[in-house]
């Protein structure tokens, strides 16, 4: 039997015990939604105010000249260390839908005489609409095939252009193999971008080792960069200068300052930057990354199964029957995040955030948690099943202002 003793334990014995201080979470909360939004730091905070109150207030717009310039390529390469991408390949910009838009655009221009993209029927929404839509505007005609992901390697030929995914599923938590689909798509000569979203800061990838050609990620989930936080798009080296934007800017040029009529793509990665960075909203990004340089991906990636290890089995353990777990049990085909199915899945999640454990929902019928290893404790674990034990024992879910459908799930 796990008992809390345990638990507490596992925390003082925790070598990642001591990033939790980084954060500003609230007293009597649990917070298990860091798989949609990661709380904010204290250096996120101090940076945000740095730029605020000494840099825009003082220096006002010669901080372009003072290094807000570079912001979008220097932090990018702080987010290359965490997927293992060489330097310069990653650029920090935009958000995720929008780089996604990019990349789909420029790859179906590498692969002129193929006219299909394959991508995942339980992908994110907003990677479904952006592929129809960039597909519907391609300079020749294109399908968009929405498929069932077991059913990838049958549907790759020689017609498919590019194949789209997203490594861990949104709902489900499971995550994919990188490198193996990488690797089938290649055999059939199509481009392989994938989506990050909830990966990046939770799970270790390879980029280079995989042999991915493109890929982007938002940075407001484990990352913790804030609500809306600029996204990361990686391009592999051997595609700059040949991949190119289909939405080019100024500071996109190779000369911005020169206002040329007409465009010529910058070096590198400084290519894909399109307009102006938000420089408020990198700021609170750069602070955040500042807690992944006190660790390592392995490190917390060893804590994140352990986690989710110890939520699977308390809840196999005191609510055998009463839910589906619909993660992976298989560590590497597992996220950073548990989702349980139920018929009454928004009832008892909105039942849940009333005492204090803040999951989601996801339709049409999983409760989400989030295991983000830099904040969440064993002991956190502990009193969330606890209370969902409660919930669930006293059916607080049927209450009727918890069958109230929010604007946000």
């Amino acid at each position: 039997m796990i008992t809390r003793e345990i638990c507490q334990r596992l925390d003082a014995e925790d070598a990642l015990a001591e990033l939790r201080d980084a954060f500003t979470l609230n007293d009597g909360e649990i917070y298990l939604d860091g798989n949609s939004l990661g709380p904010v730091s204290r250096e996120a905070r101090r940076r945000v105010l740095e730029v605020l109150d000494q840099q825009w207030a003082h220096r006002l717009v010669r901080g372009w000249g003072e290094g807000w310039m570079a912001q979008p390529t220097r932090l990018g390469n702080r987010v290359g260390q965490l997927i293992g991408a060489r330097e310069g390949e990653v650029l920090v910009a935009d958000t995720l839908t929008f780089l996604i838009a990019k990349l789909v655009g420029g790859a179906l221009d590498l692969r002129p005489d193929r006219h299909v993209i394959l991508t995942d029927r339980a992908n994110f929404h907003s990677d479904l609409y952006i592929i129809e839509a960039v597909a519907r505007r391609a300079s020749r005609p294109v399908t968009v095939k929405v498929i069932d992901r077991d059913n990838l390697e049958r549907e790759l030929n020689d017609d498919v252009a590019l194949v789209e995914l997203t490594h861990v599923d949104f709902r489900t938590g499971e995550a994919l193999d990188l490198a193996g689909i990488t690797r089938a798509v290649h055999e059939v000569g199509a481009l392989m971008l994938w989506d990050f979203a909830h990966s990046t800061g939770a799970v270790p990838l390879d980029v280079t080792a995989a042999n991915v050609d493109f890929a982007a990620g938002c940075g407001y989930k484990y990352l913790n960069g804030g609500p809306g936080a600029p996204a990361f798009i990686y391009v592999r080296q051997e595609f700059h200068g040949v991949l190119e934007n289909p939405l080019p800017g100024w500071l996109g040029h190779a000369r911005p300052f020169e206002f040329e009529l007409a465009y010529e793509a910058a070096p590198g990665i400084q290519a894909w930057v399109t307009s102006s960075p938000s420089i408020i909203a990198l700021a609170a990004l750069e602070g955040a990354l500042e807690v992944f340089a006190r660790t390592s991906m392995t490190a917390l990636r060893a804590k994140s199964l352990a986690l989710t290890d110890l939520f699977i089995d308390l809840v196999n353990e005191k609510l055998a029957g009463v839910f589906e777990v619909v993660t992976p049990l298989d560590h590497d085909r597992r996220g950073s995040q548990v989702s349980l199915r139920h018929g009454e899945a928004y009832g008892v999640v909105q039942a849940l955030i009333a005492q204090g454990v803040i999951g989601d929902f996801r339709a049409p019928d999983v409760a989400r948690f989030g295991f983000a290893p830099l904040y969440v404790r064993f002991v956190d674990v502990y009193d969330a099943v606890d209370r969902l034990v409660d919930v669930m024992s006293a059916e607080r879910y049927r209450d009727p202002k918890f069958r109230v459908r929010n604007a946000v799930t």
